[in-house]
């Protein structure tokens, strides 16, 4: 049996209060790296060590979760890594040294990481459940619970220590996992419609080829997450050096990617349904290569924006929609590698933008964003018999 409707929705809802609050934690911690660098005195080059134990700690464990997921099943995973996320947020302004902030911030990245693939199989399981490509509603949660966080904790900054906001974030996270996790341990993780064992995910051993398989749309997750991590980090700076722009102006450039990819999450089951996922990741690559050209190559501020904003668009759907199928293919272990394979392409984008600015020019560096976007529609496009 696949689940009552009511399961099935109350499934959908509690997942996607956890996609949300990972985007919330996540984000309300991005907004006091400032005051936590002030604080442990770290120089700039000891802090971006630091930060990569997030990314560090994410990479480490996503493999070894998606074995959890198969053995103790994707729900149980889930409410524990999302209580170990809110717990470890308060540790970063408890430390004194870049040493010690990257310590804990392993154990941060560690359980950011293993939420992410817990929840993405949890999810996956629902779509095939449901059969309905709601894939992007989650990850946009993701993105809305992380605007969210962010103005919050900047509206918060001047008037709340690190320490109280982010303690403050345990506490909020802790209180939604428990009403959400309990929702969630109550429902039993769906079956495929032909799937008449009722039993929770279990591993699957992907052979040769779906490994292969899985590998190529970890791959089209690595081009996504490369651009997202450049834009964060590089497309103030491109703004206010290259085309003038005064620094608050120059920030919402990335608001513009932020809400055009979150709109695009959005209408992203609409767009599934009615073009398929092979023509919405092509479609989605061919986008974002033109928008990101137009934001590199802009000789104003506005067409930077437009740029920008269509890049947003265009990159939306792809990490959800290879997230999902390397699911479909080989169960968490697909979502851990290509998940893992996402997370490598966040982590080497920004330090690639700053060697080839430093090479070329940070404009030109930004069109290897478009490079890479190009590259994912054309990998969905020679592999779409062999996906189907």
């Amino acid at each position: 049996m696949r689940g009552s409707r009511s399961d099935l929705s109350r499934l959908r809802i509690a997942l996607t209060v956890f996609f949300a609050l990972d985007g919330f934690i996540f984000a309300g911690w991005v907004v006091r790296i400032p005051a936590i660098k002030e604080q442990t005195g770290a120089s700039a080059s000891a802090l971006g060590l630091a930060l990569l134990g997030v990314s560090a700690g994410a990479v480490i464990t996503m493999m070894l979760t998606g074995r959890l997921c198969g053995r103790y099943g994707t729900h149980r995973v889930t409410v524990a890594c999302a209580a170990l996320l809110s717990l470890s947020v308060a540790l970063p302004p408890l430390t004194q040294s870049a040493v010690a902030l990257g310590t804990v911030l392993l154990l941060f990245g560690a359980a950011y990481g293993s939420l992410n693939v817990a929840f993405n199989s949890a999810a996956v399981d629902l779509v095939t459940a449901l059969r309905r490509p709601i894939m992007p509603s989650f990850h946009a949660a993701f993105s809305l619970g992380g605007m969210i966080g962010a103005g919050l904790g900047g509206l918060v900054a001047c008037s709340l220590s690190p320490v109280r906001h982010l303690l403050g974030l345990t506490v909020i996270g802790l209180l939604v996992t428990a009403v959400a996790g309990r929702i969630l341990l109550r429902i039993q993780p769906p079956s495929a419609p032909e799937d008449t064992t009722h039993q929770p995910t279990a591993p699957r051993r992907p052979n040769p080829r779906t490994r292969g398989l899985v590998i190529t749309f970890g791959l089209i997750a690595l081009c996504t997450a490369y651009g997202e991590g450049a834009l964060a980090d590089w497309s103030a700076l491109h703004l206010e050096h290259d085309l003038d722009a005064t620094p608050g102006v120059a920030a919402v450039g990335y608001s513009c990617f932020a809400l055009a990819m979150t709109i695009g999450r959005l209408t992203g089951t609409k767009l599934l349904e009615r073009l398929g996922q092979t023509r919405t990741l092509v479609g989605g690559g061919t986008t974002a290569a033109l928008g990101m050209l137009l934001g590199a190559l802009a000789p104003s501020v506005w067409a930077a924006f437009l740029g920008f904003m269509i890049t947003g668009l265009g990159l939306a759907n792809l990490f959800p929609v290879a997230v999902e199928r390397a699911g479909r293919l080989a169960g968490p272990d697909g979502v851990a590698i290509a998940s893992t394979l996402g997370y490598g392409g966040m982590l080497l984008g920004p330090p690639a933008i700053g060697f080839m600015a430093d090479w070329f020019s940070l404009p030109a560096a930004l069109t290897s964003v478009a490079v890479l976007a190009a590259t994912a529609a054309a990998i969905a496009l020679l592999t779409r018999r062999a996906a189907g």
